[in-house]
């Protein structure tokens, strides 16, 4: 099967369903925590919970550059199988802790484990896609983180009709029986493979890392892809309040709006930026940049207008505009990597590039904590278009790819 034509398109649609599970026994947790607490009494304490949600960010931040190291050196089916194995393991055995202290320890080992798949994922999917179809395949397989953050959202529903626990154990399962899946029918690259065999080739970490860290290029990715991370962490973890907010109604109401409003937008979004930035590079080579400019400019009108909106058809067509933009963004970022790092330092530098990331994810979600209980919040969530519009000002006028691809 590897030898088909066809086989890296089934390379996309294995990862999608790996993604979706990356996403979705994250989120669980946090959609039955009222359901927790009646069996783990500490976690009627909100400060408490934060910690438990908070420790897998931390961790999963710092791991992600050394997941990338790992993905560039080693092989990424082994790694992916393995680390969709052990957080599957992980959710099946929070279905039977008993206390937070247990909790906390699994929520920690799954930030480790996540924290794997994502760099080898896309550099796999990368490796597979030439430029013709990268982006495409980046954006469908970036659909699947979405269908499972919304799918995560369901946890409680299950919850409700059976228990937390058998709902943790039940989704652990599909993961580890999945993982044994992928071992007959995911196979590392050929080149990759060659590569492995030929030891002596193996580039030194400090080196490759001196490589990319000398590159001004990738700076100004890494800046370009973090600052977007903060609107768009503001977005899955403030918009329900916002919206709650903003148009005065319950958080009944406005949960399932606002999540599924930006899940159906980005849906959208990624297709329609894969499919652009692939056909517009094949005629200039700065045309995956243009696709997530594009994408990325969107956003500005659409943050102002969820901070400021107050009528429900300009909230929801801001949210609308917001995920289609960001999905446009999202599925160029390793494109765009490829046109300036080579394939044997991606994962690390996507790695690094998820761990600013996260860390600018975690920084805005506390700093949107305290406007909302200053009453500012959708102010100060407005004013993140302007540095928004200033990285991409620095976007367009820094990087100029002259090749759809920088080779191995």
């Amino acid at each position: 099967m590897k030898t088909k034509k066809y086989y890296p398109w089934v390379v996309v649609g294995l990862l999608w369903f790996v993604a979706l599970l990356n996403y979705m026994d994250r989120q669980i947790l946090s959609t039955m925590r009222p359901a927790i607490a009646m069996d783990i009494r500490d976690l009627e304490s909100a400060a408490v919970f934060g910690n438990l949600m908070a420790v897998f960010l931390w961790i999963y931040g710092f791991m992600s550059p050394v997941a990338g190291i790992v993905a560039d050196k080693f092989n990424r089916k082994s790694l992916i199988v393995g680390s969709l194995f052990v957080w599957s393991a992980v959710t099946f055995a929070m279905g039977y802790a008993v206390n937070y202290e247990q909790l906390y320890v699994m929520r920690a080992l799954m930030g480790v484990s996540e924290a794997i798949y994502i760099p080898a994922g896309l550099s796999l999917i990368a490796d597979y896609h030439s430029d013709k179809t990268r982006s495409l395949a980046i954006g469908i397989h970036m659909t699947g983180l979405y269908f499972g953050q919304a799918l995560g959202g369901f946890g409680a529903i299950v919850a409700a009709n059976y228990s937390w626990q058998h709902t943790f154990i039940f989704f652990g399962f599909i993961g580890i029986i999945y993982a044994v899946v992928l071992l007959f029918t995911l196979f590392e690259t050929s080149a990759r493979t060659k590569q492995e065999e030929q030891v002596s080739e193996k580039v030194p970490l400090v080196k490759g890392l001196s490589i990319l860290f000398s590159n001004i290029a990738f700076w100004v990715i890494l800046l370009y892809f973090a600052v977007p991370s903060l609107p768009g962490w503001a977005t899955k973890n403030w918009l329900p309040t916002l919206f709650a907010e903003n148009l005065h109604i319950p958080m009944e109401q406005a949960g399932p709006l606002s999540t599924i409003t930006i899940a159906f937008s980005s849906f959208l979004g990624v297709l329609f930026g894969g499919i652009l930035s692939d056909r517009w590079v094949q005629k200039n080579s700065k045309g995956r940049v243009y696709t997530s400019a594009i994408g990325l400019s969107l956003t500005i009108p659409a943050v102002i207008l969820i901070g400021y909106g107050s009528s429900i058809f300009a909230i929801v067509a801001a949210g609308l505009m917001f995920g289609f933009g960001f999905g446009m963004f999202d599925a160029n970022n390793m494109p765009i990597l490829c046109q300036f790092v080579a394939a044997k330092y991606r994962a690390t530098a996507y790695g690094i590039m998820n761990m600013v990331g996260v860390f600018a994810g975690a920084y805005i979600t506390k700093y949107l904590g305290a406007s909302a209980d200053a009453g500012s919040l959708g102010s100060d969530f407005a004013m993140l278009a302007v540095i928004v519009f200033v990285v991409l000002i620095i976007q367009l006028t820094v990087l100029k790819p002259k090749k759809n691809e920088v080779p191995v």
